[in-house]
């Protein structure tokens, strides 16, 4: 009788349970694979579903490069999975990604998580399709015209002088990422939303930081708007950047910018709202102005910080840097001989340029983009069924491309004239994305990254106090100790090289 109760409570504590666990794991499999379009004849991408109606979101947000690289191991460049409430097939390298991009309107549609369409909002350029997405990309692009990039350059580099001369001031040891993030965020919202510096004092730029940041980090979570989830928090961070969004637009509106004078890209989308037949709504505006945000801030903070790292850790490429700088007159930046930074002498600096794009393909900021499939197609031999999603991975493509050589090393000389690496298939290098949906404000990062690189160089010296950062990504790359620093001035008065 003992052996007997004994018997019937291990099975019901231990053997149903499990039981019931592997049967919804194994119904949960069929299930999704369910969805293979039976009428073509390609099978499936190899790959594992994960756990019921969660799928494999946690293991991707608890241990996403380990995870990422383990799925890479195990399938190769194409594979299944589930994520954030989705079928998802994931590809990298160079033909499979040039099929994607390419196929925008035809193949596939954007299309991100539930969770980051619920917190940008469905009327950021991100969201939009067809000719809405046209009409707004050609508004903002106003904005990143060659003539406005040239006005935006002395606030650039007034910003970018300020942050260093505190970096200086510290003496110590300054944490270059958060920095660089307050660094980047006061140009974004003076440059692209055209706050002026009275409204972002430091108590009221702090409380914006904070808000974006929670915002950034609950962007991809479980879409479960529920108090205290990621979605609720992220929303409600949301709502505090909306509402000094929104008192900025009725000054604008109030105040009517005077004919000639510069206009930043918030005003322009102002602008054709109200000449358009179909005018934005405020809540657009609002949506339009937090996706500006999020592309000229966060994504340039991190990818400056990573430049920081790699010139620390390469001091013979800083080298390079000043000579050049010394030889378009640029490199001492208390001496009035100094050329004026214009477009036209920034485009001279091809070294530096160089410098700036092995950063981007090393540690591109952005991992990948989303799309779904409008369609069943085939992709290296596998198929894509219709209505399921599709991540293309820039950095996993950037880790796999045959034709860099080394390409774990930090080389800007790649770049440069005369090396074949130069000009490598176009998809094999892809830090702002490609075709249709290739990054807006390109031109913009590109200017200053280098404006900051030029600034750097002829003010300071700098020294990594943990060595070689260890990186993570959330949504963007970053350091995990923050990067901390010391910087010292830079001596540049009668250098020679």
């Amino acid at each position: 009788m003992v052996l007997f109760t004994f018997c019937a409570t291990f099975l019901c504590t231990f053997v149903l349970p499990l039981s019931l666990f592997l049967a919804a794991v194994k119904l949960w499999e069929i299930y999704c694979i369910s969805g293979r379009d039976r009428s073509c004849g390609s099978p499936l991408p190899p790959g594992s579903m994960g756990l019921p109606f969660l799928g494999e979101t946690l293991q991707l947000v608890l241990q996403r490069y380990k995870f990422l690289k383990m799925k890479v191991r195990k399938y190769g460049h194409i594979y299944k999975t589930h994520l954030f409430g989705s079928p998802t097939v994931r590809i990298m390298g160079a033909e499979n990604v040039k099929q994607i991009l390419l196929g925008e309107h035809k193949l596939v549609s954007v299309q991100w998580p539930a969770s980051v369409r619920t917190i940008l909002g469905a009327g950021c350029l991100s969201s939009l399709h067809d000719s809405e997405h046209k009409q707004r990309k050609r508004v903002i692009l106003k904005a990143f015209s060659r003539e406005a990039l040239e006005n935006y350059m002395p606030v650039m580099g007034e910003e970018i002088r300020g942050g260093l001369s505190r970096w200086l001031e510290n003496g110590s040891c300054v944490l270059v990422y958060p920095e660089m993030k307050r660094l980047m965020f006061g140009i974004a919202t003076r440059i692209l939303l055209g706050f002026e510096p009275s409204q972002t004092n430091p108590r009221t730029q702090h409380e914006l930081i904070e808000a974006f940041e929670e915002m950034i980090r609950n962007l991809f979570s479980l879409p479960i708007d529920v108090p205290f989830s990621g979605l609720y928090r992220g929303l409600k961070a949301r709502n505090v950047i909306h509402a000094k969004i929104e008192e900025n637009i009725r000054k604008k509106v109030a105040r009517r910018e005077g004919a000639g004078q510069f206009k930043d890209a918030l005003q322009l989308l102002i602008e054709h709202s109200e000449q358009s037949d179909q005018p934005l709504q405020l809540q657009e505006l609002k949506e339009s102005a937090t996706e500006l945000l999020f592309g000229g801030h966060e994504t340039t903070a991190s990818t400056a910080t990573s430049l920081v790292a790699f010139l620390a850790l390469h001091p013979e490429v800083v080298q390079k840097v000043r000579r050049e700088l010394q030889e378009q007159g640029l490199l001492c930046s208390d001496l009035k001989e100094n050329k004026q930074m214009t477009i036209e002498v920034l485009e001279q600096l091809k070294y530096t340029g160089s410098v700036i794009k092995e950063t981007l393909r090393l540690r591109p900021p952005v991992p990948g983009g989303f799309r779904v499939a409008l369609k069943t197609f085939v992709i290296n031999g596998y198929q894509i069924p219709k209505g399921w999603n599709v991540i293309y991975s820039i950095c996993d493509t950037h880790d796999v491309a045959t034709n860099f050589s080394n390409k774990d090393e930090f080389n800007p000389d790649r770049f440069m004239e005369g090396c074949p690496e130069k000009d490598a298939c176009r998809f094999s290098y892809i830090p702002f994305g490609g075709g249709s949906r290739s990054c807006v404000g390109k031109e913009f990062a590109k200017i200053l990254l280098k404006i900051f690189t030029v600034e750097l160089v002829r003010s300071c010296d700098w020294q990594l106090l943990n060595g070689p950062p260890m990186m993570k990504t959330n949504p963007t790359v970053y350091p995990v100790d923050n990067l901390p620093t010391r910087f010292t001035p830079f001596p540049c008065k009668n250098m020679t090289y």
